[in-house]
């Protein structure tokens, strides 16, 4: 009973605060497709600066209602004025909230690409919609085999968005997996890594190509959770959740990774590519020694 106050009681001030902030976010988003030059500039720093309080605020419920600990590493060195590249393990809609805790008023508010289906949350989406978030449209092989015509749709998209970040400094996150990791998924794909999925490198390569020398650095960012099962947002909510690590490690980007054509020249392509297998090595070993410290 105790579980199910706290979850009704964190859902409903987590509720409570979308609906009160998403009005003068909404305001100041619609501003900005009327706004000349500057103005649209400065719209965009009131959507930012709405979307961070919105996410304080959030932080502040979380501590005062849950009793999850949020173990987060390695931020001294962040920044708000400068822009990141951010990859990270995906494993949980409770991701987002980890994200939230180490990252926001540390680095610029951050930016997703989200799948096109979570346009239509209700409030959320609206939102997302207001930040500028990417709404990207995924099709299997076999679609793209039969629809031919869609291929690089994605990638036009994420050129499109890369436009837009260039006003300011921003936080770019990217799942490398596309998907969340579950155990299934990994034996289907025949995933190489213990705890991860196949990276995909296409987006990533795209970013970099289109804000390589805006880009101060990568941010690595592996969280993990307590047991063999990453828990669902409703666990977060209710207290379930005992403790959260987020391990953040800060690399130099070479420019070599975006001084080339990824589409085009294979050569270019097998270096991203190898690039990302090294960061998903790398990120593998170091769940399963944050795991340890869970056992």
């Amino acid at each position: 009973m105790r579980r199910l106050l706290t979850g009704i009681v964190t859902g409903l001030l987590l509720l409570l605060n979308t609906v009160v902030m998403i009005c003068p976010l909404m305001v100041f988003a619609l501003l900005k497709l009327v706004l000349p030059g500057r103005g649209r500039d400065y719209a965009s720093a009131a959507v930012m600066w709405f979307a961070e309080s919105w996410s304080a605020i959030d932080k502040a419920i979380f501590a005062l209602c849950v009793p999850t600990q949020w173990d987060v590493r390695g931020v001294d060195t962040l920044r708000t004025d400068t822009s990141y590249l951010c990859v990270s393990n995906h494993q949980s809609w409770v991701d987002i909230p980890a994200l939230i805790e180490s990252l926001n008023r540390r680095v610029p508010f951050f930016k997703f690409f989200l799948k096109k289906e979570l346009i239509w949350v209700p409030l959320l989406g609206l939102a997302w919609w207001g930040l500028d978030y990417p709404f990207m449209k995924r099709y299997s092989k076999a679609y793209l085999e039969k629809h031919p015509e869609l291929k690089g749709k994605d990638l036009e998209i994420t050129k499109a968005a890369c436009e837009l970040f260039k006003r300011q400094p921003v936080t770019v996150v990217n799942y490398l997996e596309g998907t969340r990791f579950t155990e299934a998924k990994r034996r289907e794909q025949q995933s190489p890594f213990k705890h991860l999925l196949k990276p995909k490198a296409g987006g990533v390569a795209f970013v970099l190509a289109a804000l390589g020398e805006q880009l101060d650095a990568l941010l690595d960012v592996t969280i993990v959770y307590p047991g063999n099962k990453a828990p669902g947002f409703w666990d977060l909510l209710n207290g379930s959740v005992s403790r959260v690590i987020i391990d953040i490690q800060v690399h130099e980007l070479d420019p070599s990774l975006w001084n080339g054509d990824y589409e085009n020249d294979p050569q270019f392509r097998q270096r991203v590519q190898a690039w990302v297998n090294q960061l998903w090595l790398d990120k593998d070993q170091r769940i399963e020694q944050l795991r340890a410290e869970l056992a």
